[in-house]
């Protein structure tokens, strides 16, 4: 458990942060857990659902810093899902190709699987999410959890989205995580029926209060 000898404070993403955000992506990845048993590449989740986010929309992406400097959890996204598909495929599957080469037969294991999610970013396109332009991801470490700093992340991130103008965001989470959705009900998301989600469910929330 923390130990709380220091204010845990909402800050701005700093590239000194790299580590420490994918730390938290690699603990929360697998259904809200840890999931360096099932991806052991530690990389592999990060260079998906965190990075490219701190990469394309710095000025959206803000730590809970647990007063001694260290991100104990984030909150990224974008304010346009469209334009974000179009800079990942661009220049972000580049820079990874080297290391993630696109598997050239059907996905045989999860890391496989999670590499062909890497080279399809259209996937985020989903027709129903029209309304929503912008999405998220947010993850805490567990100590952390159950607090409040979510809900003051998410805040923040709302309130940036809406001083850019964007009126609606959606994210898609497993539907077996339902301690997130238990959450993101409490914050005010409502479901967004997807034809063809799979293990997905999609939800969506205006950005003002």
């Amino acid at each position: 458990m923390p130990t709380h000898q220091q204010t845990p404070v909402i800050r701005p993403y700093r590239a000194a942060d790299r580590d420490a955000v994918a730390d938290v992506c690699v603990r929360t990845a697998l259904v809200g857990g840890d999931s360096r048993a099932v991806y052991p590449d530690q990389r592999l989740m990060p260079s998906i659902f965190a990075e490219p986010y701190c990469h394309f929309d710095p000025d959206l992406a803000l730590v809970l810093d647990d007063g001694e400097g260290r991100a104990v959890g984030y909150i990224v996204g974008t304010a346009d899902t469209e334009r974000f598909v179009e800079d990942f495929r661009r220049d972000w599957i580049p820079r990874l190709a080297g290391r993630y080469p696109e598997p050239g037969a059907a996905p045989r294991t999860p890391t496989e699987e999670m590499i062909r999610l890497l080279h399809h970013p259209e996937r985020m396109l989903v027709p129903e999410l029209a309304a929503y332009p912008a999405h998220l991801h947010i993850d805490l470490l567990p100590p952390w959890q159950g607090q409040g700093h979510g809900r003051r992340l998410l805040r923040a991130f709302l309130d940036a989205l809406h001083g850019k103008g964007v009126r609606a965001v959606h994210l898609g989470m497993v539907t077996a995580n339902t301690a997130a959705r238990a959450f993101y009900d409490r914050v005010g998301f409502h479901e967004i029926p997807v034809a063809d989600a799979g293990p997905l469910t999609y939800l969506g929330r205006a950005t003002a209060p």
